[in-house]
């Protein structure tokens, strides 16, 4: 970094950063995605100030309660505010939803970029084990394993992150053969580096735009497939907060009270919308071929 009359200028990769922030601020849909996405998480981080009552709380003599000026989105069947139980879900929705993405990240980013950068026999082999698993659908996967680990909200996320790695395999794999023909990798091998250091130092920092892309918009699978496995009662047990879960309770009460399920699908909508949102135009502003153009 340098510096002009004690001023210090921003290096290329934070002018690159702010320019990638500016931009995204600017399109409307990721706006709009990134404004829902902080409304949610600052609810769930801040949900014992904002939560009317405890998610556990329970009114006896307000079982089913429709919506009013007491129970805001009303009450589910043990007289729990819905309001309440969503704002604690989001705690475990969405980290779950993130825990999940970042157990996918480092497992098939570590399989890819070593099967790619190494190639031959192991590159063959390791292309064959990942185009299986990506073969079988990844809810009958997650329902696999779970049902070999037990149900339960950390297998849960073992489940889905699992059932995740063959994407992150297939493209970090993919974007591992094209980066390992660059000149700057054969220039650090030149210099000494071991297939260790150029892969960490050189391969993994330019993989980095498309792992962000591809986390980003993985996320909004993470949470959907999760909160399937609550709903299916593979994942989150009562009286757990979680959005899938929720819906499961309320879904034999769907015709005499509604909003036990259309709050909590709605927020979950609402998720996994604002993520796919941010997502899909992070994928224009960092894929090299479109970065000058956006």
């Amino acid at each position: 970094m340098t510096s002009i009359a004690g001023t210090a200028l921003p290096s290329p990769l934070r002018s690159r950063q702010r320019r990638v922030v500016r931009r995204l601020l600017h399109n409307p849909g990721a706006l709009i995605g990134a404004v829902i996405l902080a409304i949610m998480i600052l609810g769930a981080v801040f949900a014992p100030v904002l939560a009317p009552f405890d998610w556990d709380e329970a009114d006896v003599g307000a079982h089913l309660a429709p919506p009013d000026d007491t129970f805001y989105l009303g009450t589910d069947l043990h007289g729990r505010d819905v309001l309440s139980r969503i704002l604690y879900g989001g705690r475990f929705s969405l980290a779950i939803g993130v825990a999940t993405v970042a157990l996918s990240l480092v497992v098939g980013s570590t399989i890819g970029i070593l099967i790619g950068f190494i190639g031959g026999k192991i590159d063959e082999i390791g292309a064959r084990m990942v185009d299986v698993m990506l073969g079988f659908p990844a809810i009958i996967m997650s329902i696999l394993v779970v049902a070999v680990l037990g149900v339960g909200v950390e297998n849960a996320v073992i489940a889905v992150g699992i059932s995740g790695v063959p994407r992150f395999a297939r493209v970090v794999r993919a974007a591992s053969l094209s980066a390992k023909q660059q000149l700057y990798v054969e220039a650090a091998r030149a210099l000494g580096a071991g297939n260790l250091r150029i892969m960490l130092r050189h391969l993994l920092p330019n993989l980095l735009p498309t792992l962000i892309v591809l986390a980003t918009l993985d996320l909004g699978n993470a949470i959907i497939s999760t909160a399937t496995l609550s709903f299916l009662g593979l994942g989150a047990q009562p009286p757990t907060p979680e959005w899938g879960a929720m819906l499961n309770s309320g879904r034999e009460y769907m015709r005499y009270a509604p909003w036990t399920m259309i709050f909590p699908g709605l927020a979950l909508f609402l998720a996994v919308m604002s993520v796919n949102l941010l997502g899909d135009r992070l994928s224009q502003l960092l894929d090299p071929r479109t970065r000058e153009r956006g």
